[in-house]
């Protein structure tokens, strides 16, 4: 027999989708050409949080600087400026562009950057996927 206590909810919990749109409320989204005219013209940095699996079917930004691959799971430790784990590039300053596969972890996760302080933080509309389909660089595309 459980002992557990009962999962007590968030008051203000309204599904998921209400919580994709709460995180994107807080961000300036840009689009994929956008974001690479920020990576080149203002040192932007994207930061692709797709799974390895992903990034070899769909295709990566390997070798593509000023590119970071850095899975979701370790992306605040390794962005928090007072963090043991951060990343030299990590900075309260930084413009940091998030990439996911189509936009949506990627929207919670840069939310979760500026929730950290990251507060030039934003992701790419429509992830890889429109990042790809924009003519953007793209390396180890699968056959």
């Amino acid at each position: 027999m459980s002992t557990l206590a009962p999962v007590s909810h968030p008051v203000r919990y309204d599904g998921v989708d209400a919580l994709l749109a709460d995180a994107r409320s807080r961000l300036d989204r840009v689009t994929a050409r956008a974001a690479f005219q920020e990576l080149v013209a203002l040192g932007a940095l994207l930061v692709d949080i797709r799974p390895a699996a992903q990034r070899a079917r769909e295709g990566d930004l390997a070798g593509w600087l000023p590119a970071l691959v850095i899975e979701r799971n370790v992306l605040e430790w390794r962005f928090d400026p007072r963090s043991d784990a951060r990343l030299p590039e990590a900075s309260y300053d930084r413009r940091v562009i998030v990439l996911c596969q189509e936009g949506y972890t990627s929207s919670l996760a840069a939310d979760a950057l500026r929730s950290i302080g990251v507060h030039r933080a934003t992701d790419v509309i429509g992830g890889f996927a429109a990042w790809r389909a924009a003519g953007m660089p793209v390396a180890g595309v699968a056959a």
